[in-house]
């Protein structure tokens, strides 16, 4: 079947599905797999230390696939400039730069006049809307049931998706709560021209800096599962819930600030998880999604069952 939308169009890819930016996870491995599967790869930039480990980890890709990537910045997350790393990707002409986590302006600005696509991430209709005057090429549309970073309004994807196609005339891409081709079905009804997955692909072989036990949680852990967390400086966000985000929670509800937080919600803490697979010492994220999730297949697998699903419910229709 034909999976042309605009998006496909807009990055030269087969099937309408983009792996997100997954801080510490998302390198030239599960880039370059998802890339050559049809899917929209992407590594992360933020979670790199210099321009000089992006340009290896962009060449890496490279040397996996001649399909198009991403490179993902999560800006106002990390706490670091990250022009230079801008300056590192533009250079090595990577086809798409998606913007989560704070304000693309300064993004936006730099890539004017170049062939890059631009992406945002946004959790708010104004934010769609915001996007586009700045120069988007396409929105990534994330409800409150999605994991990492989300919106401060508790809106669900469900009713958030038709909200921004109806404010903005740029390609939107679904995210939040979508793991299956049902997901992908769901989010074209509503309007939506392509889904962006971050918890599902965290469960795939290819996702090799990702613990045994974190992908075991992922797919031993139902809907319910999960919390969210940072809630109280104005940055909610949906991980795993265990003894370490109780402790998040019980210093927000007691009104802590962020000198009280820190050590709890650092990158280091994060990293103690979903590296090491010491869940007592830290935190890890993930969605509502992972309700769904019951297995940790390649890649490719998950893909041939995406668009199997997906063409089954589209004859269904047909009928």
């Amino acid at each position: 079947m034909n999976w042309e939308t605009r998006v496909t169009k807009l990055l030269n890819i087969r099937y309408p599905v983009i792996q997100g930016g997954l801080a510490y996870l998302a390198y030239s491995e599960l880039a370059a797999a998802v890339s050559n599967a049809g899917g929209l790869g992407q590594i992360t930039a933020m979670s790199l230390g210099s321009p000089e480990l992006l340009r290896q980890e962009i060449h890496k890709v490279k040397q996996l696939t001649t399909k198009p990537f991403g490179v993902n910045f999560a800006i106002g997350q990390h706490g670091r400039p990250f022009l230079d790393l801008l300056q590192a990707a533009m250079e090595e002409e990577v086809p798409v730069i998606s913007m989560t986590g704070g304000n693309p302006a300064p993004i936006l600005e730099q890539l004017k006049g170049t062939s890059i696509k631009k992406l945002v991430l946004v959790a708010a209709r104004r934010q769609a809307v915001k996007a586009e005057e700045l120069g988007a090429d396409a929105v990534m549309v994330v409800g409150q049931e999605g994991g990492g970073h989300l919106g401060r309004d508790d809106i669900g994807t469900m009713v958030l998706v038709p909200q921004v196609v109806d404010s903005v005339s740029i390609p939107v891409i679904a995210s939040g709560g979508i793991g299956d081709g049902r997901g992908l079905m769901a989010a074209l009804g509503l309007g939506a021209e392509g889904i962006e997955m971050g918890t599902r692909f965290i469960a795939t072989k290819e996702c090799i800096h990702a613990n045994e036990l974190y992908k075991k949680a992922i797919v031993e852990g139902s809907e319910a599962g999960t919390v969210v967390i940072k809630r109280s400086l104005g940055a909610p966000a949906r991980a795993i819930s265990n003894n370490w985000t109780e402790k998040i929670l019980e210093i927000e509800q007691n009104s802590g600030g962020f000198e009280e937080l820190k050590d709890f919600i650092s990158g280091s803490a994060n990293k103690r998880y979903i590296y090491d697979g010491v869940a007592e010492e830290g935190f890890a994220w993930a969605g509502q999604v992972m309700g769904l999730i019951k297995d940790v297949p390649s890649v490719a697998e998950l893909f041939e069952r995406i668009i199997h699903v997906a063409e089954n419910i589209r004859e269904k229709w047909g009928k």
